[in-house]
């Protein structure tokens, strides 16, 4: 039996899945985290051989005994993974200590880490790519902006998401930010007026594609992160073919071996002068881990399929054993903040759409600051479903509809609620 030590096995949540699709392949699954033994679920607990509880896992010292406890007890570990980016490269390091070959290891961070050394991975992949800057002195920025022209964005060059990150749209915003400049490497970009889409893969050992999907984010992370914009993002049913071709290229140019990964990248809504015509695909930025927060169990929503299961399958066998066959939807994500002025209330939407939704639930603070205080998932069968379902989630109540007591609107929203349960039904056509 082969072993197979999970770092965090039990955050984020939907992580145990991982473990336990493994064990039902008959790996050996021993985990190694913070939170203590009685805090895991069942479902964990049963899929865990054993479980090694550090006080933090921050601390190399402690993570490397661990790793030599687990070793020591179950002999050679043949897989260490956290599918996490923020233990990626404490997991290269542990693996090279302990001469696990079967993953990254450090001397692969830089090109997947830095959004600065990734722009080598996109030329060979012959994707383009924003023109950037490493952010040195006020002036270098400066002659950059005269090049590119403004808005630009600036972002740590090696970071996770959209925290800390910018739009300066003027002179004035560039001073304010040089004022304040942060103690770590930041990268300037060019705006790209683009969406941004993905493309998620599952590819085993050869570098052969076992599994692909991708999502699309009408409005960029960055901006619900820094102006509270509501969120909204979906699994779309089938992967463009360009998006597919420049997806796969980046796979090959970033050498993906035994992952599931999450590339982004942005689909242009206009033409521009370096990077190409409007409906380019322009590289963003790789992930060699899976989508964060609840995108993989979007995808098994959208797909009727078993994400988790696939990565225990390419893990094991190199191949997909549980394979589906399935009419493929879409998967919507929609995001509420606390505070907001949402035309439909929490109950309306899950009566509304009570065929549909498949989560419903307001998220922990620790993810909530990229994800909104509130999800809500749902299976949509067409874009016109999604487009409505989206509308109905994160519309706000009209600046001039504020008064609590509105009879016309209160009746307005229940001929409308009544209409979408019955289309929901299939019993009448909206």
């Amino acid at each position: 039996m082969k072993n197979f030590i999970f770092i965090s096995p039990s955050f984020p949540g939907n992580y145990e899945n991982f473990c336990i699709a493994l064990k039902a392949d008959g790996v050996n699954v021993l985990g190694i985290g913070d939170a203590p033994y009685d805090a895991l679920s069942p479902r964990l607990k049963n899929a865990l051989t054993e479980y090694y509880r550090v006080d933090n896992m921050e601390n190399y010292d402690e993570m490397f005994r661990a790793v030599a406890f687990l070793s020591f007890h179950h002999g050679k570990i043949d897989w260490l993974e956290s599918n996490n980016e923020y233990w990626l490269e404490q997991d290269a390091r542990l693996r090279e200590d302990f001469h696990i070959t079967t993953g990254l290891l450090p001397k692969d961070m830089a090109l997947i880490k830095h959004k600065s050394r990734m722009k080598e991975g996109y030329a060979r992949a012959g994707v383009p790519c924003a023109r950037f800057h490493m952010v040195g002195t006020l002036e270098e920025a400066k002659e950059f902006i005269q090049e590119v022209g403004y808005p630009v964005i600036v972002k740590p060059d090696c970071g996770v998401g959209a925290s800390d990150t910018w739009k300066l749209q003027n002179e004035q915003e560039l001073n304010s930010f040089y004022c304040n400049l942060p103690d770590v490497p930041y990268i300037m970009e060019e705006f790209v007026p683009g969406e941004i889409c993905s493309y998620d893969a599952i590819v085993n050992s050869r570098g052969r594609v076992l599994f692909e999907t991708g999502n699309i984010t009408p409005v960029s992370i960055m901006d619900c992160v820094n102006i509270h914009e509501s969120i909204r993002f979906y699994i779309v049913d089938q992967v463009a073919e360009d998006l597919k071709s420049a997806g796969r290229a980046c796979l090959k140019a970033f050498h993906v071996r035994s992952r599931f990964v999450h590339l982004e990248f942005f689909r242009l809504l206009e033409d521009h002068p370096h990077l190409g015509p409007k409906g380019q695909i322009v590289g963003l930025e790789v992930n060699m881990r899976p989508s964060g927060g609840p995108t993989p169990d979007m995808i098994n929503f959208a797909y009727s399929t078993n994400c988790y299961q696939h990565y225990a399958d390419m893990m094991v066998y190199d191949r997909l054993m549980h394979q589906t066959r399935s009419t493929r939807c879409f998967c919507a994500y929609a995001g509420r903040w606390k505070g907001l002025p949402y035309l439909h209330s929490h109950q309306e939407i899950l009566e509304t759409y009570q065929v549909q939704l498949k989560a419903a639930e307001e998220l922990p603070d620790v993810l909530a600051h990229g994800m909104g205080n509130y999800m809500y998932l749902a299976r949509l069968k067409s874009q016109e479903e999604l487009q409505d379902f989206f509308k109905y989630t994160l519309e706000l109540v009209p600046p001039s509809d504020a008064s609590p007591v509105n009879t016309k609107n209160q009746t307005k929203k229940e001929a409308t609620k009544k209409c979408r349960q019955k289309n929901s039904t299939g019993t009448a056509n909206d």
